[in-house]
């Protein structure tokens, strides 16, 4: 359990080099600033936040031993950036987990899809993207196929998360890789997730924000 659990431990370093990235500090984009803020930073005690938590402790016992792994707050924030895009179709791919309550509960109204590996998504060649979660940063193998899959289907409208960017190198390199991508307009490196924007009418820009 402890090995599961380190990467959500910050070294100090990390923390002292991302506590200037806080809370919008220095953004200028609307968009950006909007995001940060009212998204990222929003403390909000959304009502559903209570019946979530007690429906992942009443599920643990029944799951996987991974089913409580995930940090609250990036459960939470899962549950945010879902209810803000508001996708038609939701593709959670990785280790089945609680989080997979935290992004159905986003919006109701959105299509869900479980994918545990590349090849259990099947998508034809009109079919957009425009929600992934792929959380398995023990494996950036498969979330490097998950997102070149996945990144031809991308429309303006999609968003792309990614647990684990900052966790090892392999991550790291991943995360690089994917923003550097001609495709991808904005990006938040939020060191425990990475989050990715497609829309063409932005300028492209990489954000670090301390979370």
């Amino acid at each position: 359990m402890k090995q599961r659990l380190l990467p959500y431990f910050v070294h100090p370093f990390v923390w002292l080099r991302r506590i200037g990235h806080r809370r919008g500090y220095g953004v200028h984009s609307p968009f950006a600033y909007n995001f940060i803020t009212r998204v990222i930073y929003e403390r909000a005690s959304y009502y559903k936040y209570a019946d979530l938590r007690a429906e992942e402790k009443r599920r643990a016992g029944k799951e996987s031993a991974d089913w409580l792994y995930e940090p609250l707050k990036v459960k939470r924030l899962l549950f945010r950036v879902v209810n803000y895009v508001r996708p038609r179709t939701i593709i959670d791919a990785g280790r089945f987990s609680a989080s997979s309550l935290y992004l159905k509960a986003g919006c109701l109204k959105s299509g869900y899809v479980g994918v545990c590996e590349p090849g259990d998504l099947f998508l034809d060649a009109s079919t957009p993207v425009d929600f992934l979660y792929i959380h398995d940063y023990r494996n950036p193998a498969f979330a490097s196929e998950m997102f070149e899959r996945c990144v031809s289907h991308a429309c303006d409208a999609s968003v792309f998360v990614v647990e684990g960017i900052g966790y090892t190198s392999h991550m790291r390199q991943l995360w690089k890789h994917m923003r550097q991508d001609e495709r991808v307009a904005v990006t938040f490196d939020l060191y425990d997730l990475g989050i990715l924007f497609f829309d063409k009418k932005m300028n492209k820009q990489d954000y670090v924000v301390f979370f």
